[in-house]
């Protein structure tokens, strides 16, 4: 990734102070970096709340964006989406304008921060896909009391986050990277995520690679989480177990967070705006301190990296805290007092803290074209049409029937929620409105023709509602669609 370079030879980072606590906490880190002596200048942009304020629906204005297409680094302080304004949360937003595929959020045990789990040498890394799964967003109303959420995964996100945990590992000189997935249940899209790691991780081999179902993969991060080094997994599942790794070492308000992509990175603390502690001068400062350190090292200044990172862990072994760890005893430090604390302390290590001996993160070289992997000897067997219907599974089937007559195509099978209902197999199914009514070819011939599709959907629309179709594909010789309970 190239940065862009002043004229004294400075990075210039896009510092955005944020909403509610955020401008103190930004605040903060900015004055620890530049005591530390980083090579950093900052170009101030403004996103969140006082922009949706203005009117603009996205949160971030065209001045904010255009600054981080320049610096393609930002700092940025917690964003809200006030109730009332905007459609899009800008986090989100700005995740998604800058494909920043991966979530890297580290865990590590703290000197003073006591926990349940104080002494167990905790120090894994969560890398997290960021823009794919069920936080595409993509939803649809199927019937007035049926919602769907379509969960996509592809090979060519999966490549670039199963490669970036590895590369991680290296940079970071951990030995064991684990994938975390819902496989066993989700066997194409979950199924996606551990095949690229099984055929990705040979590439690797100084590294240990394991595959764990995601819940035991939460499971044994309560039970034994020192065992962890790096899990990689999807979106929903990452943003689930990396909240939890960070309760196991203080809280959100010591979770570090970086949103890396090919072009440009966001590096922000994972809590909220908390605007009732806005202006109190009272607020926890280590998560986005610590993002920063993530920040200076993705910018190659290793050694100011290090020097902000031992200063703030040994103003945190010294039991100088902010209130939210030390409590109303009266030896809470302020926001600025924590942070002078933590410039007084740039040289010190906390004793028995161990650094890492952080290296360049290579980023992945992974080709941009939308047709990632293609299959010129794909073939179209069939058509799945859902069905919007109150009729029982008997009677609509029997219609479908008579519907599919005459065409090569025939009613296979009905399910609901993804139970086969048709022909009956005994289950005692409590049926909803939405039908998934599987038809296949008749007999082996020639592909199902789109017309022929367009033919069979004509004469269920004449009777019935339907919201949508899929249809069944082979890639590879393989069946591209999985099947329902108790379906043959």
């Amino acid at each position: 990734m190239k940065f862009h370079t002043t004229e004294s030879g400075a990075k210039l980072v896009t510092l955005i102070p944020g909403d509610g606590i955020g401008p103190e906490v930004v605040a903060s880190a900015r004055q620890i970096v530049e005591a530390a002596g980083a090579r950093i200048e900052w170009e101030e942009r403004q996103a969140g709340a006082s922009v949706f304020e203005q009117g603009l629906a996205t949160g971030v204005p065209d001045d904010t964006i255009e600054s981080i297409r320049k610096t393609r680094v930002a700092l940025k302080g917690p964003l809200e989406t006030p109730v009332g304004f905007g459609e899009k949360s800008a986090n989100v937003t700005l995740r998604k304008l800058f494909e920043t595929y991966a979530n890297i959020r580290p865990a590590r045990e703290l000197p003073g921060i006591a926990t349940p789990y104080s002494g167990r040498g905790i120090d894994l890394v969560v890398v997290r896909e960021n823009v794919e799964d069920l936080y595409a967003g993509i939803e649809h109303m199927q019937t007035p009391g049926v919602a769907q959420c379509l969960k996509l995964i592809s090979r060519k996100g999966c490549e670039k986050i199963v490669r970036l945990a590895f590369e991680l590992a290296r940079a970071e000189g951990r030995t064991l990277v684990h994938c975390a997935t819902k496989s066993n249940i989700m066997k194409l899209t979950e199924g996606m995520l551990k095949r690229t790691f099984e055929e990705v991780a040979p590439e690797y081999p100084e590294i240990e690679a394991q595959h764990i179902i995601i819940d035991n993969c939460a499971h044994q991060l309560v039970k034994r989480p020192e065992q962890f080094d790096v899990i990689v997994t999807t979106n929903m599942n990452g943003d689930i177990i990396s909240d939890e790794s960070s309760a196991l070492v203080g809280g959100l308000g010591f979770a570090p967070s970086a949103n890396i992509g090919t072009d440009v990175a966001i590096f922000e603390a994972v809590h909220g705006s908390a605007p009732k502690y806005a202006g109190k001068n009272v607020i926890n400062p280590t998560a986005l301190i610590l993002s920063a350190v993530l920040m200076l090292r993705h910018l190659g200044e290793f050694e100011p990296a290090a020097a902000v990172e031992g200063a703030l862990l040994a103003t945190l072994a010294q039991g100088r805290t902010t209130r939210d760890i030390a409590g109303d005893d009266g030896s809470a430090l302020s926001t600025t007092e924590f942070t002078e604390a933590v410039i007084g302390n740039l040289g010190e290590v906390p004793a028995g803290w161990e650094p890492r001996d952080y290296k360049p993160l290579r980023l992945p070289d992974v080709s941009t074209a939308p047709d990632f992997v293609s299959d010129p000897s794909r073939r179209v067997v069939g058509v799945d049409v859902f069905v919007e219907s109150a009729l029982e599974p008997q009677e609509l089937g029997r219609s479908l029937e008579e519907k599919a007559a005459g065409t090569r195509l025939r009613l296979k099978a009905i399910s609901n929620r993804g139970t086969r209902v048709y022909p009956p197999t005994g289950a005692m199914t409590d049926c909803i409105d939405q039908w998934f009514c599987r038809f296949t070819l008749a007999e082996n011939g020639r592909d199902v023709e789109d017309d022929e599709i367009a033919e069979l959907v004509r004469r269920i629309g004449s009777t019935h509602r339907w919201m949508h179709l899929e249809k069944l594909q082979e890639f590879h010789g393989e069946e591209g669609f999985t099947k329902a309970q108790g379906e043959d």
